[in-house]
């Protein structure tokens, strides 16, 4: 029995290193909630109550955290720009480099004449998206950037099921991607309800 508690210490560890690695709260707390429960069962087996009363209190104020961002009301909404305006030039230059890591092909000079808007939650600038329309109806996505701290779907579920007649009257039909290479967009558009499509694996479409 003292061996097999063995195991669970070293998952505790790992997840808490893991919970501090990660660069969003909501991941932290997930990650370190798990090590809660770890660090639980590796206290109750080895009889630690230090380790065990600490870390039930830890598990505690890491549901209390997560029931309250999952429960918070916010509010959304979107605006539409041009796309040679300052503020866009600013939060374009500001995150370069991290929206290079979706969006390795984009350039600002693909913003004009298309379908612009930037998601505010809360006041602030969460996301900002972009995309060409085909006269078929398809939006060709040019940049479809969210913030890390806000990367929890709902601004996705904002965009894609809130604001789907928002799309639709502006004569969307299908949201494209002809590529994606980018594991975490990978996920996160699957949790939105893309399908791969025949015309290559990299290419992602969603139906309106």
């Amino acid at each position: 029995m003292l061996s097999f508690a063995v195991y669970f210490g070293y998952l505790a560890s790992l997840l808490l290193i893991l919970a501090l690695l990660v660069n969003n709260d909501l991941k932290f707390r997930w990650f370190s909630l798990g090590g809660n429960v770890a660090f639980i069962l590796y206290g109750s087996l080895l009889h630690a109550f230090p380790v065990l009363i600490t870390n039930v209190i830890l598990l505690v104020l890491n549901v209390v955290y997560l029931w309250k961002v999952y429960n918070r009301k916010e509010n959304f909404d979107l605006i539409e720009f041009k796309g040679d305006e300052k503020l866009v030039n600013k939060f374009l230059a500001f995150y370069k480099a991290d929206i290079h890591n979706y969006f390795p092909e984009f350039e600002e000079e693909k913003l004009i004449s298309n379908l612009n808007f930037v998601v505010l939650r809360d006041l602030v600038i969460a996301n900002m998206f972009s995309a060409f329309l085909n006269s078929d109806g398809d939006a060709e996505i040019v940049i479809n950037y969210t913030l890390q701290r806000y990367r929890d779907y709902k601004v996705g579920r904002f965009i894609f099921a809130k604001e789907r007649d928002f799309l639709i009257s502006k004569g969307v039909k299908r949201i494209v991607y002809k590529t994606v290479i980018n594991k975490s967009h990978i996920a996160f558009l699957k949790v939105m309800g893309f399908k791969q499509h025949a015309a290559g694996e990299q290419c992602w479409v969603k139906i309106l």
